[in-house]
């Protein structure tokens, strides 16, 4: 294993072990939730949203370190961002995961993911977050 390859599953595992932003936001938020029967994986997304802008984001669930540290990452690199600038980060995201698309340098430390690409059973375990989050982001237009 390289010393890159060593780094990225470090990131992973961190964020799976200790994973950021994990909690419950108070009302009124949009929360919406997310499934993946395929792995077990569920989560509960949480947003304030306020004049357009995430101003918090906050996720709970379980399931495997891939969807985890997807989840992790996620929302601390969505706080802040307008709804139309987080929605181009879920394309930005879908195209790396799904497509096998270069990680655009907007995406930070989520790029540790972009093997995932290679594995098809994973790919809806690192994206259940960013569909959840595109679901709660029409919900909150």
């Amino acid at each position: 294993m390289s010393l890159l390859d060593e780094i990225y599953k470090q990131t992973l595992l961190q964020h799976y072990k200790h994973p950021q932003n994990f909690g419950v936001l108070p009302p009124p938020v949009v929360s919406t939730p997310g499934v993946n029967p395929a792995c077990g994986d569920q989560l509960e997304l949480h947003l304030r949203l306020e004049g357009g802008q995430i101003t918090q984001a906050l996720w709970q669930g379980q399931g495997c370190a891939i969807s985890m540290a997807s989840a992790s990452m996620m929302t601390g690199l969505i706080r802040g961002k307008t709804i139309p600038e987080a929605l181009d980060l879920v394309a930005k995201f879908k195209a790396m995961i799904v497509d096998g698309a270069e990680p655009a340098p907007e995406l930070g430390d989520l790029k540790v993911l972009a093997g995932v690409h290679k594995l098809p059973a994973r790919v809806k375990c690192a994206t259940l977050a960013w569909n959840t989050l595109e679901e709660a982001l029409q919900r909150g237009r």
